[in-house]
């Protein structure tokens, strides 16, 4: 049932400021649909197209670059409560230059942008629940549009670095600057940050332990701490 979602949506920016009423509206007309995946499983493939972006319920994904050489980026990290694929969904002819991967097991709801984009799935009635959701998750939309950007960017000034170092200095700088503190875990294990960070995982190791000896930081698994010097 479609209202079974609704509480968890009310949670999500896609559905910022909707009434219950909108809610159930909006996730009517985008053909909402859940579906669960494995760790490891890959829920869009590079080459396909898709009029659908993901919403994720529980558990997380990544989004990675695979070519035919067996060579590996992590290009983000997509946790519960995110989107993932909302700009191929609003441009299905175009074909997907990555894949999405579940992160561990995951429960995703797909939402069918097609409806979004038809003006003849808005009906004209005024103050109905059905014309109001319309404009309001496009808004929403937007700035979600927006913040994923911002973290592209992100990612761009954390790779320009030449050296290893420089890289994870340059990550872990936002992450701290994201949560405020000197302390924290990241996402990805050693292998997943090195992909992130485009670099090899022995060089990755060696380099942390570097750091570590100078005082830099400690870290533990993926668990980080930035020390003052």
């Amino acid at each position: 049932m479609l209202t079974d979602y609704t509480p968890i949506l009310k949670q999500n920016a896609l559905f910022r400021g909707m009434t219950d009423a909108e809610i159930t509206a909006a996730a009517t007309a985008l053909s909402a649909t859940e579906k669960r995946y494995a760790k490891g499983d890959y829920i869009l493939h590079a080459g396909d197209t898709t009029s659908r972006l993901g919403m994720i319920l529980s558990g997380s994904v990544t989004i990675e670059s695979n070519d035919i050489w067996g060579n590996s980026t992590i290009l983000s990290h997509v946790g519960t409560g995110d989107l993932f694929a909302e700009t191929y969904a609003l441009l299905p002819e175009q074909v997907l230059l990555v894949d999405v991967v579940a992160n561990d097991d995951c429960r995703i709801l797909f939402l069918d942008m097609r409806a979004l984009q038809s003006q003849t799935t808005v009906p004209r009635t005024a103050n109905s629940d059905a014309s109001t959701w319309h404009p309001k998750l496009t808004a929403n939309l937007l700035q979600i549009s927006i913040r994923k950007n911002l973290l592209l960017s992100n990612r761009s000034f954390q790779t320009a670095p030449k050296t290893i170092r420089g890289r994870v200095l340059a990550y872990l700088n936002t992450i701290s600057l994201q949560t405020g503190r000197s302390e924290f875990d990241i996402p990805f294990d050693r292998q997943q940050l090195a992909n992130y960070l485009n670099v090899e995982r022995t060089a990755l190791s060696k380099e942390l332990g570097r750091m570590q000896n100078d005082g830099i930081l400690r870290c533990c698994r993926s668990h980080f701490v930035l020390l003052d010097l």
